[in-house]
């Protein structure tokens, strides 16, 4: 497709010349095609063009150039035809123009206001809707599209394309003209001090007791996405606190209020969280630094999965007031590590998070192993992923086993973040995959007509649905690496693995992560894989012990422990208990 499309710009250059209007017209239609379809065939090496200076303004230039000297070489430069076909093509450009900066203006008010919310009724700010995609984007390629018409007419005569050229800048003008009402609706945002003023009055009314705080890249935000639904249940009046703008369209839909604040000057002097009380991080970031800045708020670590990686006990986390893990092992985790937080700071309030993952398997014919690698970590000493080592061996088993398995794939959505191969890893793991779902889509089994053999679906998970403790509902057994997946897949009872990637003999590896005594080993090597698969399981008594150490008490359930330790930081700040409304 590149290289069509790269070819036909010399064509339309020699057909110009030549001159041979059909010939043109021919050759500018197929570019046109190829011009459309190269982005959505091959947009990296589109990209690729981009970055040698043949982008696709350029492109378009230059088609518009040899339009030019076609009509140029037919009826001459001095023909008042050529003359206002020229016009028309910087006319078209000029429009364009005016257009990209009115998107741009736009873009840039409703990006630049110092506070975004959602399910806080700001209506009194009207800010307007936005245009049509196509209108307020300003790379839209659409606007460039208009030169079909001088182009195409260049081929049927001066006449038509000058006549082209025309209307082309008349549909620009237009399109224009039509971006200048929403420009004019968006410039009440720029008043910053009434915008604060408005979403302040909100949140006042609100009243949040409970603050839910994050700040990353999008591809964390699933560390904020999981514990929305708890805080929706509990006794206190919640608000989620964000600090990277579009952050919100990340997390699924909830009822709780949300604020995003990027400037930490605007958050520290947004007085309007000054109701709350309570403080909840779910990551050790920079960006916590200025709400941990503010007094009047106890903080509280939740983490954002309870795991025996090094994160679950990071000395960071002496900056917080509070620690929250799950249950005595997350108290074990600090005590062994000795990184300075003190046992009276750690509180076991359970993972209300995993209520819904059942103890029973999907009742299948056939049984469906979960195989959720870890990323690789921010550094090689938190590098615990067995994608890149072992992950493509592990699938290839899992497919290729008697009796035949349904395979549920689904990485960790940080994968290939700080190492690319984990990223080549990924596309292998995939590639096979659907190449075995073709097999079987191309395949004619005989089995069909009769019913005896149901037919196995793979499935490769990388968005946010199913959730992950939805795939624990739909599989079996697991097979992952040291991360919070394992410990919450105890929640389930079911058999698990987990890959000994660093290679660490058994009893060492087991006292360094206590959440894998109840599971089996797998080398680098896979040994401990068949038996994993086929071999009787031994070890159902040791995962209801352990589940416990990790979750603590499964009464009360861990919803209500939750909720008593918000009800504790509550009222020693002074507030009443809540009635529960």
């Amino acid at each position: 497709m590149i290289a069509a499309l790269l070819v036909c710009y010399p064509a339309l250059l020699v057909s110009a010349l030549w001159p041979a209007p059909l010939l043109f017209g021919v050759v500018a239609a197929l570019s046109y095609a190829a011009e459309y379809a190269a982005p959505r065939v091959a947009r990296r090496l589109t990209d690729v063009l981009g970055r040698v200076h043949l982008g696709v303004t350029l492109r378009f230039a230059a088609r518009q150039t040899a339009a030019l000297l076609l009509v140029a070489r037919t009826v001459g430069p001095d023909s008042p035809w050529f003359v206002a076909l020229a016009a028309g093509m910087f006319g078209i450009h000029g429009v364009r123009a005016v257009h990209t900066g009115l998107a741009l203006r736009l873009r840039q008010t409703l990006s630049s206001m110092p506070v975004t919310t959602r399910s806080l009724d700001v209506s009194a700010l009207r800010i307007p809707k936005m245009p049509p995609g196509w209108l307020g984007n300003a790379r839209s390629v659409r606007f460039l599209y208009l030169d079909v018409l001088p182009v195409l007419g260049a081929a049927a005569g001066a006449v038509a394309a000058a006549c082209g050229a025309a209307l082309a800048l008349v549909c620009g003008t237009i399109g224009a003209l039509a971006l200048i009402p929403y420009v004019r609706r968006a410039l009440p945002l720029t008043d910053k001090a009434r915008v604060i003023q408005v979403v302040s009055e909100q949140v006042r009314a609100y009243r949040p007791e409970v603050i839910l705080y994050f700040s990353g890249a999008t591809a964390a935000a699933y560390q904020a996405r999981m514990w929305l639904p708890t805080l929706e249940r509990i006794d206190r009046r919640a608000i989620v606190v964000l600090r990277e703008r579009g952050m919100a369209a990340h997390l699924e839909p909830s009822t709780l209020p949300m604020v995003c604040i990027p400037s930490s000057a605007d958050l520290m002097s947004f007085h309007a969280l000054f109701s709350a009380k309570l403080c909840l991080y779910v990551s050790n970031v920079g960006g916590n630094v200025p709400m941990l800045r503010i007094p009047t708020l106890r903080s509280a670590f939740l983490n954002h999965g309870d795991s025996d990686k090094e994160a679950s006990f990071n000395p960071f986390s002496r900056v917080y007031d509070e620690v929250w893990v799950a249950g005595p092992a997350g108290r074990d985790r600090y005590r062994r590590a000795k990184v300075g937080v003190r046992d009276e700071c750690i509180h076991e309030v359970g993972r209300p998070q995993l209520e819904g993952i059942s103890t029973e398997g999907p009742g299948l014919p056939y049984r469906t192993v979960l195989y959720a690698p870890t990323w690789e970590g921010w550094n090689d000493d938190l590098f615990h992923t067995s994608l890149i080592t072992m992950g493509p061996r592990i699938v290839r088993a899992l497919l290729e086993h008697d009796p035949p398995l349904r395979v549920i794939y689904k990485p960790h959505p940080l994968t290939g973040y700080r190492d690319k191969s984990a990223l080549r890893a990924h596309r292998k793991i995939v590639t096979m995959i659907e190449a075995v779902e073709l097999a079987k889509s191309k395949a004619r089994h005989p089995s069909r007509a009769t019913g005896s053999t149901p037919r196995i679906a793979h499935m490769i998970v990388t968005g946010h649905e199913p959730h992950l403790y939805d795939c624990f509902n739909q599989c079996d057994l697991l097979i992952s690496d040291i991360s919070s997946v394992v410990a919450d897949f105890l929640a389930s009872e079911k058999p698990y693995a987990v890959t000994n990637v660093a290679g660490l003999p058994e009893r060492a590896f087991h006292e360094r992560y206590p959440s894998t005594e109840a599971g089996m080993l797998l080398g680098k090597d896979l040994a401990g894989l068949a038996e994993f698969l086929d071999g009787e399981d031994t070890l159902a008594r040791a995962r209801i012990k352990l589940r416990s150490y990790l979750f603590g008490p499964e009464y009360p359930d861990a919803l209500a422990r939750f909720n008593a330790a918000v009800e504790r930081v509550m009222t020693s700040a002074g507030e009443p208990a809540s009635s529960g409304s």
